[in-house]
């Protein structure tokens, strides 16, 4: 039996070992700005609606509860400005990582079959790719691809790593290239609620897809506003035959959100306060970042959205890599994201207060 394994690169975080067993001999401990797992107390209206649902005997269904179906609904129309959004457009997924991997499979994608993502892009799009057998192509501007063979175009707004949103004009026109080559549209939009510098806007929003989501989707988490990576709780939201399709094989396949996760994320979508909370933590401790990285050399690329800074001093990230470890603070490499990361460090800012400080401290 052929190891499924062989197809994928190797795991890019086990590289990032000997730095991280650095940091942590600091004398006053790590700093981990790696990852970006958020560390924040999950709300605790959230936690409520996950402990009075926690007597669930039965199977949840894969469509979630028409409660949940509701809430994404509502939050689509008034959140994203998709004022067409019903229960058909909507259905959740195990977290947006397994649906990233997953995707190629479960759409039919194979040998001979394109997937095409950012030069600089969340490893995941690759793997789904592979998975699948079909081929991986990278692009800096999806409307100069050669269409043809192109069955899945991933955008990723804003971007991990970069943080770079892409403005509505460029969602329109990419949109419509799509639509015209026949070419399906996932759109991840995970940091969508997380612009600093820049207001993201989701492929759904009326002036981006006229009122139509022919042919597109778009991914969204709750991992990072609510703090939910634990949960495993996302959804997809856009063409209701491809959302067809995909609940039937994930009907089959037994893909189902927790029933207790599904209450929770009713109760996430419908407060903002929450949110907003949230981001005033993420806000503080990114400008606190910014400032010393720059003070020590570092210079900041986009990062006008999401949980990341993207900063260079202009040599191989390793390099870089190793002497921030030196500090105590470890950070991803950029080549974890593409050949084009090469000179470049992703550094979240989802650590705590009190150890941001300290790599302030450090930086100083």
């Amino acid at each position: 039996m052929a190891a499924v394994s062989d197809r994928l690169p190797a795991f890019p975080w086990d590289k990032l070992e000997p730095y991280k067993a650095t940091a942590a001999a600091h004398a006053d401990g790590i700093v981990d700005l790696s990852v970006g797992t958020p560390v924040d107390p999950v709300p605790e209206l959230i936690q409520r609606a996950l402990i009075g649902a926690a007597d669930s005997p039965g199977y949840p269904t894969v469509w979630g509860t028409p409660a949940l179906r509701d809430a994404i609904t509502g939050w689509l129309r008034g959140r994203l400005g998709a004022s067409a959004a019903g229960h058909r457009n909507v259905l959740p997924v195990v977290g947006s990582k397994e649906l990233v991997a997953w995707l190629p499979t479960q759409l039919g994608l194979g040998a001979g079959d394109k997937v095409a993502y950012p030069r600089l892009a969340y490893p995941t799009y690759e793997v789904g790719a592979r998975l699948c057998g079909a081929e991986a192509v990278v692009y800096d501007d999806p409307t100069e691809l050669d269409p043809a063979g192109v069955k899945l175009l991933w955008l990723n707004s804003p971007s991990n790593p970069t943080g770079r949103v892409l403005s509505k004009e460029e969602l329109i026109r990419v949109v419509a290239w799509a639509r015209e080559h026949g070419i399906l549209l996932f759109s991840d939009e995970c940091y969508l609620e997380l612009g600093w510098e820049a207001e993201p806007v989701s492929v759904l929003h009326d002036e981006v897809c006229g009122g139509s989501y022919e042919g597109i989707v778009a991914v969204h988490s709750l991992s990072k506003r609510s703090n939910l990576a634990g949960y495993r709780a996302a959804f997809i939201a856009g063409d209701a035959a491809v959302l067809g399709e995909l609940l039937e094989i994930r009907k089959h396949g037994g893909m189902m959100t927790a029933a207790p996760v599904q209450a929770a994320v009713v109760a996430a979508l419908g407060d903002d306060a929450h949110v907003e909370e949230q981001r005033g933590r993420y806000a503080a401790r990114r400008e606190a970042l910014r400032t010393a990285l720059e003070a020590h050399g570092f210079r900041v690329e986009h990062s006008e959205a999401s949980l990341y800074l993207w900063v260079t001093r202009d040599e191989p990230c390793w390099d870089t890599v190793a002497h921030l470890a030196g500090l105590g603070i470890l950070v991803a490499p950029g080549d974890f994201y593409g050949e084009a990361g090469a000179n470049f460090v992703r550094v979240a800012f989802t650590a705590t207060d009190e150890r941001v400080e300290a790599a302030v401290k450090r930086l100083g």
